[in-house]
């Protein structure tokens, strides 16, 4: 993926998720390292706001949907609460109010888990809430990654047909 192209290659995303699991791992260590030290409370409380508000109710919409069409405020939901930058926001306001503590690990636990173990990213909206194949990205994909034949053009060749309109 880069900026002109808004796709990752197979061998792509299972980079990015190894990423992520490297953050994971970072964020378990902390935990087991400071367990004594957790409020548990806490700790479930901020791992599972997550999904109650941002997963959860898209879930069953989309669940409950005939055409599987829902509308599109369970995917901001979902965006806003999955996000890095909201949940780094919610940990800042926790430790100003209340103070840091290690159950503020469940944040990055739960967010680096979902993009490591389960592949989930942010939801753009035109695909459907639940994974399945787009055909059109599919179609995409098998054009991107088969060979490139002889008579194929080459990427710059391509993108001066494009530009020359």
């Amino acid at each position: 993926m880069d900026a002109a192209n808004l796709f990752d290659s197979k061998t792509t995303y299972r980079l990015i998720r190894l990423e992520y699991l490297v953050a994971l791992g970072l964020s378990m260590y902390l935990f087991v390292e400071h367990i004594g030290a957790i409020n548990w409370f806490v700790f479930a409380g901020l791992f599972l706001y997550i999904d109650l508000i941002g997963y959860i109710p898209g879930a069953i919409a989309f669940h409950r949907s005939k055409t599987k069409q829902i509308s599109k405020v369970y995917y901001v939901l979902y965006n806003i609460m999955h996000s890095l930058v909201t949940q780094a926001a919610v940990a800042l306001v926790w430790s100003l109010v209340f103070g840091p503590e290690w159950a503020l690990l469940a944040l990055p636990i739960h967010l680096c888990g979902d993009r490591a173990l389960f592949g989930n990213f942010l939801k753009p909206f035109s695909v459907t809430f639940e994974p399945v194949v787009h055909p059109a990205f599919a179609q995409l994909q098998g054009k991107v990654e088969s060979p490139a034949s002889p008579s194929a053009p080459a990427p710059s060749a391509v993108a001066e047909q494009v530009l020359a309109g």
